[in-house]
């Protein structure tokens, strides 16, 4: 009977913990609070973003099972457009999970900069991409797989990522140009902006026609609408 006792207490301490981290999304720890780093996503509401150059957000961006989701079926005919936080970062840590739909293409853009100089958020801000790497169309060039910098530096991610609907926890951390990335805990790209190699880089990419590319030192984190389901969550930021 105590052993029986022992292993039922067992298992609901196991239960206990699987809940907890079940209802964990989008909330901080004490020494996550401590330590400076803040929700950009509150897993109830789309508090915080907007459609890039604009002060609303569409409705296709819609807040789904704690996750902040790109409704593809609500889209209209000119699209849903990308969001963008409120705040501006300049240093900084951020952290979050994503997953894509089949043959899905989305993207995690940074130092973006709002104008209307610019149609796209992809103009002003480097790219950590988000795709399918299977199926989607972009797949087929290795310098635009899942967690690549997009068009400049692949991650060679084939072997790290995690397929369709299944989730992918990305970190990327800027700091005075140092740039890195990190997928499900590998460093995976690492390079360092505004130096002559970036130039070069820049040079050799599509980007070498939009000369305002990379150029801010300073802007707003902006999720892609690429057209397909996307789904976010636990997205957090620390200000280096």
């Amino acid at each position: 009977m105590a052993k029986q006792f022992g292993i039922a207490l067992v298992a609901l301490a196991l239960l206990a913990g699987s809940v907890q981290a079940q209802t964990a999304n989008n909330q901080l720890t004490a020494a996550e609070k401590s330590a400076g780093w803040q929700l950009l996503f509150d897993g109830t509401s789309t508090k915080g973003w907007h459609t890039y150059n604009k002060k609303t957000i569409s409705d296709a961006w819609r807040v789904d099972d704690g996750t902040l989701h790109l409704d593809a079926s609500k889209r209209t005919s000119a699209g849903a457009g990308d969001i963008d936080t409120r705040d501006e970062f300049r240093n900084f840590d951020l952290k979050m999970q994503w997953k894509i739909s089949k043959a899905g293409n989305s993207g995690i853009i940074f130092l973006v900069h709002e104008s209307p100089k610019f149609e796209d958020s992809y103009e002003t801000g480097p790219e950590m991409q988000v795709l399918d790497n299977k199926d989607a169309d972009d797949g087929k060039n290795y310098k635009h797989h899942a967690g690549d910098l997009y068009d400049l530096i692949p991650s060679n991610s084939e072997s790290i990522v995690h397929g369709v609907g299944e989730w992918n926890d990305v970190e990327i951390k800027l700091y005075h140009g140092k740039l890195d990335f990190y997928m499900n805990g590998k460093h995976t790209v690492s390079t360092t902006l505004w130096t002559a190699q970036w130039n070069a880089l820049v040079k050799g990419s599509k980007f070498a026609k939009m000369p305002a590319f990379a150029t801010f030192k300073s802007g707003h984190i902006d999720l892609q609408d690429h057209g397909h389901d996307v789904w976010y969550r636990n997205i957090k930021i620390k200000k280096l």
